[in-house]
Formats: C-alpha cells, sequence, structure tokens
C-alpha cells in the first residue's frame, strides 16, 4: 500500500468560457457556508443549528489580477460566465520517494459583482481583482468527481450522493 503525502498545487491554469486567462496571480475558490436555522424547544436541551441541506450562502469566486489587461476588462460585462480552474496538484509516494501530479479541476459558473482594478504603483503588480457570485460548481480531483453544487437546479452531490434528489422528487422536478 502506498503512503502517498499530498504537498502542494505545483501549478494552475484558468480557462475563461474555454479561452486561457493570462494575467490572473490567483484565485479565492468559494466557502461552502450551509444555510442554518436553530432549532430549539420542549424535548431538546438546549439548542443548535440545524443545516437546510443543500443550501448554501453566497458564494464567491474572487480572480486576483497582476495586471490590467483585455482579460480583465472580459470579466465585467454582466453575464454569466464560467470558469475552468486545472491544477496539478504535487504528491509524494513516500515508499518510492517517487513525486506524480494528480489532476485538479474546479468548474465554476458565476457572474461578476465586484471589480477592484487595484492600484498604480511604479514596478509593482496592479493586484485588482474580481469577485464572482456563484451558481455552480463542480471539483473533480483525478478524474473523480467528488462535490457538485447547482443551486439554480437543485443539485447537490457529494461523493455520488445526490442531497437534493429528494427535494427535486418532492417538488416535482
Amino acid at each position: 500500500m502506498a503512503n502517498l503525502v499530498p504537498e502542494r498545487l505545483n501549478d494552475f491554469r484558468v480557462y475563461k468560457d474555454g479561452g486561457h486567462l493570462v494575467g490572473v496571480a490567483d484565485l479565492q475558490l468559494p466557502s461552502f457556508e450551509a444555510m442554518t436555522e436553530t432549532v430549539r424547544g420542549a424535548g431538546i436541551a438546549g439548542e443548535y443549528e440545524s443545516p437546510n441541506i443543500g443550501h448554501f450562502q453566497s458564494m464567491k469566486l474572487t480572480l486576483n489580477w497582476r495586471i490590467l489587461n483585455e482579460n480583465f476588462a472580459s470579466v465585467m460585462a454582466p453575464e454569466v460566465m464560467s470558469f475552468d480552474c486545472r491544477g496539478a496538484n504535487q504528491v509524494l509516494d513516500a515508499a518510492s520517494g517517487v513525486y506524480s501530479q494528480v489532476p485538479c479541476r474546479v468548474f465554476v459558473r458565476g457572474v461578476p459583482t465586484k471589480n477592484d482594478p487595484g492600484k498604480m504603483e511604479k514596478g509593482s503588480p496592479y493586484d485588482g481583482s474580481t469577485e464572482f457570485e456563484v451558481s455552480y460548481i463542480k471539483i473533480d480531483i483525478n478524474g473523480k468527481t467528488l462535490v457538485e453544487l447547482d443551486k439554480l437546479n437543485y443539485k447537490y452531490v457529494v461523493n455520488g450522493t445526490d442531497y437534493l434528489a429528494g427535494v427535486r422528487k418532492a417538488l416535482g422536478m
């Protein structure tokens, strides 16, 4: 049995609607923060936060830019855009001492909600950013889908289990 040590993201590229985005310094992936409600009352010793299964707070994808260019301008249109974020996760097999690169893909769909061109300073990057409200995200590692969330179509799949299938059925979808 291999002793695999996941070390780092070796490198990545971001593709907007099929084209490579040049100038992206890095990106911040969205957080999955469940919508919750406090449950309390008779028969409960205290209270607890109960998640509304498959429903999440606002989710943001942030692209951080080194420079201003055509790609920065292309993400300012008030339209739904797709981003295919592809990475190579560096993994060490501690038993053999052999490194491998495991494909990581995060596919996101959203609309821009904030554009910050950054700061102009001689000899420095602009450090601008663009924020997107995420309506869809899918995370694949080594070709296997780990998580898929489609807010607009009531789909929330984790490791092959669709936690909103019952909701879709109850709603006649």
